[in-house]
């Protein structure tokens, strides 16, 4: 395993986190137990879940391992913001302080190495919300503070207010970036390093597309994976088939095995070691359902992809930018 810190921080992290939506979903708790053994087993520290997982049922999961595990060699990531109605969602002062409570008595901690707000709120103040989230650190129950799914100026925002109050700071986003999902190179990504926030990236291999599972010509998902069993109803964020079956998709799918072919490596490998290399990133968020889907996403460590298998992969999945960034980038050196 690989280590690295979290933004600006002193705080060392695995090079890959342990994302756990599958928690409770997909895997049952002896399934959960053994991926999260084996990730520790390969030397990961770094573990991720959220209050909203499977109705708080992941975190649950987590606890009962947890409570059998040295807690100061681990970093335990959480998330506040939805819920099933009224008080019990959003980023309210109430819901932060209740979610807290209810996460740490899940998590069976004391607690929370990173809280992070795991969608805007656009109905409560951002000075109420992390006016919270520096009382929480400040407490000892959170140790750092992070942030998923903001747009650029949103992120920004929240980065200046909480330095022109001398609250506790932004560490980290969390937001959806992969091969097929390259948008937060427009705005996020710079922002986190001109401010000195780790990268923490979600879907790094877009529910499966990454795999190697899906072809060019094939007319629907294959059977058991992530967007056949899902489907377009549940909490795929946009997955399904009809959002990614597009010439684009294909373009970088047919890269990407031609990439993994002579390379040597499974596809997933590939695409979460571009991922490892692109300025700021800190740590892929594993989604794995399997311990065999698991062992495949550690190999992605340990190698470095060659410059022109990088170039191939940049050249695919690179997209026409939209104004004003084809602009900027245009006149950059005018």
């Amino acid at each position: 395993m690989e280590y690295t810190h979290l933004g600006r921080t002193g705080l060392q992290v695995s090079r890959l986190c342990l994302g756990t939506m599958t928690f409770g979903r997909e895997c049952d708790a002896a399934a959960s137990r053994q991926l999260l053994d084996r990730f520790v087993a390969a030397g990961g520290n770094f573990i991720d879940t959220a209050n909203a997982y499977s109705g708080g049922r992941s975190e649950e999961i987590v606890g009962d391992w947890l409570a059998t595990q040295a807690r100061a060699d681990l970093v335990i990531a959480t998330k506040v913001r939805f819920g099933p109605d009224l008080n019990n969602r959003g980023l309210s002062r109430k819901h932060i302080l209740d979610a807290a409570e209810n996460s740490l008595r899940r998590l069976k901690t004391d607690f929370i190495d990173l809280y992070q707000v795991h969608m805007w709120d656009a109905f409560t103040p951002l000075e109420e919300t992390f006016r919270t989230l520096d009382d929480l650190a400040r407490s000892g129950k959170v140790r750092y503070v992070g942030v998923s799914n903001f747009s650029g100026w949103q992120l920004q925002k929240a980065i200046d207010l909480c330095r022109a109050e001398g609250w506790e700071p932004v560490t980290c986003l969390q937001p959806l970036y992969n091969l097929l999902d390259r948008e937060a190179e427009w705005e996020l990504v710079p922002v986190c390093l001109t401010e000195g926030l780790g990268i923490i990236p979600y879907s790094p291999l877009r529910g499966g597309w990454l795999t190697g599972k899906f072809r060019r010509g094939q007319p629907a998902p294959a059977e058991d994976t992530r967007i056949q069993v899902a489907g377009p109803a549940s909490l795929t964020w946009n997955e399904d088939w009809p959002n990614y079956d597009h010439p684009a998709t294909w373009q970088v799918i047919d890269a990407l095995i031609e990439v993994a072919q002579a390379a040597g490596r499974s596809p997933a490998q590939v695409a979460l070691n571009w991922l490892l290399q692109r300025p700021g990133v800190t740590a892929p968020i594993l989604g794995a359902r399997t311990l065999a889907q698991l062992e495949d996403n550690l190999g992605a460590l340990g190698w470095t992809l060659s410059r022109e298998h990088l170039a191939r992969l940049d050249a695919a999945s690179a997209r026409r930018l939209p104004y004003p960034y084809a602009l900027l980038d245009d006149l950059i050196r005018a």
